[in-house]
């Protein structure tokens, strides 16, 4: 049962990743992203990784999704269609793609998968707390901040940008 899960998932989530890049309206666009990612986290979930599937759905089907819809409102761009791309463009992507996917399984099956030899670290949802928030040597408090800050430095700019070619 499992398994057929797994692909009914998977199934989902190729389909809305593909309706994802060939959509031409940009609303659907990030709604079709949205199910894709919703779909990434049931696939945590079914891999009993309850801690990274509730993480997916937070920071990226939540915040990330609902920020690029605010987006696309505020600029007033709801009704934008994208340009429909050349018959040549798209086989060009299509064989790049598929020479991409065989390169990818191709180092995948050749490589010689060992066992490290190192004792299994032992994960504590206290543990991956300190590391996460910590400010000390192995902390990720300080670069989640500078992220956080070029993100939003980059929408605020993304919205100045197109709310002057729409005045001009």
């Amino acid at each position: 049962m499992e398994q057929f899960f797994f692909y009914f998932i998977s199934a989902i989530i190729l389909i809305f990743s593909i309706l994802t890049v060939v959509g031409r309206k940009i609303l659907r666009v990030a709604v079709y992203l949205l199910f894709a990612l919703i779909g990434i986290a049931a696939l945590f979930f079914l891999m009993d990784y309850y801690f990274q599937g509730a993480v997916q759905l937070m920071i990226y089907a939540g915040g990330i999704i609902v920020l690029i819809i605010f987006s696309i409102m505020l600029t007033s761009n709801i009704d934008l269609k994208f340009e429909r791309v050349s018959r040549k463009k798209s086989m060009a992507s299509a064989l790049l793609c598929g020479t991409g996917a065989l390169i990818t399984s191709w180092a995948i099956l050749t490589f010689d998968f060992k066992p490290s030899g190192l004792p299994p670290l032992e994960n504590s949802m206290r543990q991956l707390g300190f590391s996460l928030l910590g400010r000390g040597a192995g902390g990720y408090v300080l670069p989640f901040e500078v992220i956080t800050i070029l993100l939003l430095a980059a929408m605020v700019g993304a919205i100045v940008i197109a709310k002057k070619q729409k005045n001009e």
